[in-house]
């Protein structure tokens, strides 16, 4: 993939590749390979270093100022499409959108969906904004923090992938190139999924769905803070790799 980036081709044509196996590889290009790789060895995702990332079937321009989307946050997109009908209106909104990933899904796929996104960061937000430009879709981005930007509004979905790293973790090391507020929260990892269940009732309509991803052994807690905040049918779905990665439930009032 960064032997194509640097020779400016698409960064999955390995068949290219393969087709022009006999050609020398110029000077300038050898080069670049190089740096990048070397950028690869120090720990940088290939997302930074190509500038752009699949999620959703959508290709997405990211860079250090947000965080890499995961495939396994496709689990997160996923389960919110479930929950919105295709022929009909809804009021959507995403808490912490970073590059606008699971908003910029939700829009593709629903059309009839009113998407709200909501980030404290700036640099997320002009990275969202600007994928969505990009991508011809139609999303209100909204800044601040978690449900500052939407007092006094109600949502029939809301999803977040919050940060939901603790402090200290010894996985942090490995990603010390993304941005550090948007994976700690807290010595237990918990602090922001607490502050986005409580703030929830006053801003789900009533049926409505608060869905969030969490890390890979916070399941059971999750789904305690959504049953003792008084949501029903609380569940979780497991990622790509069979890890408990998102939960959620309903708001019934």
């Amino acid at each position: 993939m960064l032997l194509l980036h640097a020779l400016g081709q698409p960064a999955h044509d390995r068949a290219w590749l393969l087709a022009h196996d006999a050609d020398a590889l110029p000077p300038d290009a050898a080069d670049r390979a190089q740096a990048l790789a070397e950028r690869r060895l120090a720990g940088e995702p290939v997302a930074y270093l190509t500038g752009e990332k699949r999620f959703h079937g959508l290709c997405l321009r990211v860079d250090a100022r947000v965080l890499d989307p995961r495939d396994d946050t496709e689990t997160l997109a996923d389960w919110a499409l479930d929950h919105l009908p295709h022929d009909a209106p809804a009021r959507v909104l995403d808490l912490g959108t970073g590059s606008g990933a699971i908003a910029l899904a939700i829009a593709r796929q629903r059309p009839l969906a009113r998407v709200s996104a909501t980030d404290a960061s700036a640099d997320a937000l002009a990275v969202a904004r600007a994928n969505a430009v990009h991508l011809g879709l139609l999303v209100d981005w909204r800044p601040g923090d978690w449900w500052t930007p939407v007092a006094g509004e109600r949502f029939d979905l809301v999803v977040s992938n919050p940060p939901y790293i603790a402090e200290g973790d010894p996985h942090l090391a490995a990603l010390a190139h993304e941005p550090r507020q948007a994976l700690v929260s807290g010595a237990d990892g918990l602090t922001d999924l607490r502050r986005i269940i409580a703030g929830a009732s006053a801003h789900l309509a009533p049926g409505g769905w608060l869905l969030l991803e969490h890390g890979w052994d916070q399941a059971a807690a999750v789904r305690d803070l959504l049953t003792g905040a008084e949501f029903t049918q609380v569940q979780t779905r497991r990622d790509l790799g069979q890890v408990e990665r998102c939960s959620g439930g309903r708001w019934l009032a």
